[in-house]
């Protein structure tokens, strides 16, 4: 498993267009992709779980990936957020 924490910089945090980027990215790679804040864990592949994390600006998270091309997926993920999904 390849894990990667990033703190989410963006004005609006991830809410509903920067989830399903997310989660649309996500579902290309054939890892299994978590998503961790505060404890609670979410699956990477969701959009409901993902928006249910209620991700604002500062939030700590853990991005998480178990399979062949984990290390791939957790990074092109990581990169995703720190662009600030193109809001900013």
């Amino acid at each position: 498993m390849i894990s990667k924490e990033i703190v989410v910089a963006n004005k609006t945090g991830i809410h509903a267009r920067p989830a399903s980027m997310f989660v649309k990215t996500a579902t290309q790679f054939k890892s299994n992709i978590t998503v961790t804040k505060d404890g609670k864990t979410a699956n990477g592949k969701s959009l409901i779980t993902i928006l249910s994390l209620q991700l604002v600006k500062g939030s700590n998270i853990t991005i998480s990936a178990d399979g062949a091309d984990a290390a791939e997926a957790v990074d092109t993920l990581i990169k995703m957020v720190e662009s600030k999904f193109g809001e900013e």
